[in-house]
């Protein structure tokens, strides 16, 4: 008798690369809703403007890799990393500049390693940190709380926060800005109060694992709240951290990408609370306002060392 014998996997469990990234675009639509409704356009035209270059990237790129490009244009995983980056960026930042951040993700930073799956750095992050680092300027300015996006643009809360204490002004002055809200960012809170909210639905829908969300979270509030105790005038509290910056576009959409993230339940906690802690002392030491894209690219690199000592030994290997 003969048998059929078909390639691996052999059970489907239904979490497809399409579903998956669908999944994670339908979460993102809080975050997308929320920045129109404070800046008006300008984050749908970057939207707009990155969704079309990652597809022309990708397509280009497959082409040139001599792959097909159907199956890989259809999984949504580009576009995932597109409006990751546009979402990230400030609404009136240049048309061109989005293009060239978005080549940068695409191109190097994915198809340079062969593609879906095998990129060490997580893309979105990476065209983030070349313009933030090329374009300081337009990458640190913000429209003011309650101007549209083409309007008046200033330094975020956290870079006025940085500035401030360079300057000797106190904390409580510092936070009676028109720049600050209630508890964070004047309108950084309500955009991380989506991405929470689109966070928690992917938890539910069990697309991320809660390891390294709570652990980035917990990464970032518990050295805040500590020097926050110790010196209350020099250092911002969790609860600004939180409300603050990419914090939960970060800890539920960026350091969970799968690919270069750590892969045991113990890595992935390691991964996240080394995002964390990476983040604040960027945030309160480092030269740039926020550090979530450095952040999570020293940690990618770390994965491996990660999985080295974390990787859960198999039953019956006998070796420590």
């Amino acid at each position: 008798m003969e048998f059929q014998v078909t390639a691996p996997p052999h059970v489907v469990a239904g979490f497809t690369v399409p579903r998956v990234m669908l999944q994670v675009l339908l979460a993102l639509v809080p975050v997308a809703a929320v920045q129109v409704f404070l800046y008006g356009f300008g984050p749908l035209r970057l939207l707009a403007v990155a969704c079309v270059t990652a597809v022309t990237c990708e397509a280009l790129a497959l082409r040139l890799r001599r792959r097909p490009t159907a199956p890989f244009l259809r999984d949504g995983s580009v576009l995932v990393t597109a409006v990751l980056l546009a979402l990230a960026v400030p609404p009136a930042l240049p048309w061109w500049l989005m293009v060239f951040g978005t080549a940068v993700a695409v191109l190097l930073a994915k198809h340079a390693y062969g593609g879906l799956g095998q990129n060490l750095f997580n893309p979105a992050m990476v065209g983030y940190a070349v313009l933030l680092v090329s374009f300081p300027l337009e990458m640190t300015r913000w429209p003011a709380p309650g101007t549209e996006w083409d309007a008046y643009t200033g330094a975020t809360a956290l870079d006025t926060l940085r500035t401030g204490l360079r300057e000797s002004y106190t904390m409580q002055e510092i936070l009676a800005g028109a720049a600050f809200g209630r508890v964070g960012a004047a309108d950084g809170e309500w955009i991380n109060v989506a991405a929470l909210v689109g966070g928690l639905y992917l938890l539910v829908r069990r697309i991320i694992r809660w390891q390294i969300p709570l652990a980035m979270l917990a990464g970032l509030a518990v050295p805040a709240a500590l020097a926050h105790a110790l010196d209350p005038g020099a250092h911002a509290g969790a609860a600004f951290h939180l409300a603050s910056g990419a914090t939960m576009l970060c800890a539920f959409f960026i350091a969970t990408d799968p690919v270069t993230c750590a892969t045991s339940d113990r890595g992935r906690l390691v991964f996240g609370a080394g995002v964390g802690l990476l983040t604040w002392i960027i945030r309160t030491e480092g030269g740039f306002p926020d550090g979530v894209a450095f952040a999570v690219l020293i940690m990618n690199l770390a994965v491996p060392l990660i999985d080295r000592y974390t990787v859960p030994r198999m039953y019956g290997d006998a070796r420590r």
